[in-house]
């Protein structure tokens, strides 16, 4: 049962709640993860922007945050006694969630373990919804693990006050 979980990896609070579920689980079914870390398009634009004016190699500097990352949730399993492996998806071959999907298949995961912000409403229109392309689209069981303030908090900033349209 769950011998191979695969857990998308971003550096959010949100994905470290998944990593932690995600770890409890191995232990208890003796399981393996597999982590992973895509780097797609809009984080490379994202670092692009970032780093305007500076000169460099944006794609290296994600490469290497990414790796420092996985290294990190690498690290934080073996404390806990859980065996893991990484890798790095920089191919810029579709979306976070088709990379996430494709390496579930490749990686023959028994189970998906994300975090997610758990956002409704505008904040979910804008941001989107990796985890919810990913439940919906995945070949095996998909494991959200929500992270409640940080939900909270996104909501409220996305939500206008009460009254704004009507006043407008």
């Amino acid at each position: 049962m769950y011998q191979r979980i695969l857990v998308p990896i971003d550096g959010s609070s949100t994905s470290g709640k998944g990593l932690a579920e995600a770890i409890r689980l191995a232990k208890l079914t003796g399981g393996r993860l597999h982590l992973v870390h895509v780097i797609d398009e809009l984080s490379f634009a994202l670092a692009m922007d970032a780093y305007s004016g500076h000169t460099g190699d944006w794609l290296k500097e994600l490469r290497t945050n990414a790796t420092k990352l996985l290294a990190d949730a690498r690290a934080r399993a073996g404390e806990e006694n859980v065996e893991a492996d990484a890798v790095l998806r920089d191919s810029f071959k579709g979306a976070v969630h088709d990379q996430v999907i494709a390496e579930a298949a490749a990686s023959q995961a028994d189970l998906i373990v994300i975090g997610t912000h758990g956002r409704r409403g505008l904040g979910r229109w804008v941001m989107g919804s990796n985890a919810e392309h990913i439940l919906r689209m995945s070949p095996v069981p998909v494991l959200l693990v929500r992270a409640p303030e940080t939900a909270r908090a996104e909501y409220e900033h996305f939500t206008l006050p009460a009254g704004t349209l009507a006043s407008q």
